[in-house]
């Protein structure tokens, strides 16, 4: 599904919600959305404020970070670079969709976001919602789970709107796939690392990364 597909698929209600979700990140704000895994929550990566408070939300550490949603690989430019030539394959036969890949990252990119490391964590979601949000907004945004540390991932709005819907400026309609949480490869040394098992399985990321350790 390229971005304009994505587009075109949205409801005209959700379109609607999504239309106000980029004018709240626009102006630092703080949203829940729907994805290809569980429900995210999101801001404008380059908002360190509003990053800041994604933090506060969560109740985690700053030094963890947080992986960031594009809405095309030709977004990735902002917030990576020398992007190693393993990560092309993985691009095109895995995105959009539950593959995270930790790259080296621009000076576009807080500290707040990559926990003070020189790395960023980014993936082109399967999902319409976040990939328009991004693309509308002209920046990758915040892509970690609505929950709050320590609590279960949450899959739908109703669910959000419980646990944290008086913390953010909105929650947009919808349902998450529930999928397993994404599968993190990091591409930041001469040999590809498994960060974290998940969606994607390890073995078919190996048929086209066979450097990829077992």
């Amino acid at each position: 599904m390229n971005i304009q597909q994505a587009i075109q698929g949205l409801s005209p209600r959700i379109r609607i919600q999504v239309e106000l979700g980029v004018e709240i990140l626009g102006k630092g704000g703080l949203l829940a959305y729907p994805t290809d895994t569980v429900y995210g929550l999101g801001a404008d990566f380059s908002n360190e404020m509003a990053v800041k408070n994604v933090v506060k939300i969560k109740n985690r550490k700053e030094t963890m970070g947080f992986p960031l949603l594009l809405s095309k690989s030709d977004m990735l430019p902002l917030v990576a670079e020398n992007i190693s030539p393993v990560a092309w394959p993985l691009i095109e036969n895995f995105w959009p969709g539950p593959l995270t890949l930790i790259l080296p990252k621009t000076g576009a990119v807080p500290d707040v976001v990559s926990g003070g490391r020189a790395t960023v964590a980014v993936r082109v979601p399967d999902h319409a919602v976040p990939r328009v949000l991004s693309e509308w907004l002209g920046r990758p945004i915040v892509g970690t789970s609505a929950n709050i540390t320590g609590f279960p991932s949450l899959e739908s709005s109703n669910q959000v709107t419980s646990q944290i819907g008086d913390l953010v400026d909105l929650v947009i309609e919808g349902s998450s796939l529930g999928r397993l949480e994404s599968t993190i490869i990091d591409l930041t040394d001469i040999r590809p690392k498994i960060v974290r098992r998940g969606a994607v399985p390890v073995e078919e990321i190996r048929l086209f990364c066979p450097l990829l350790p077992c």
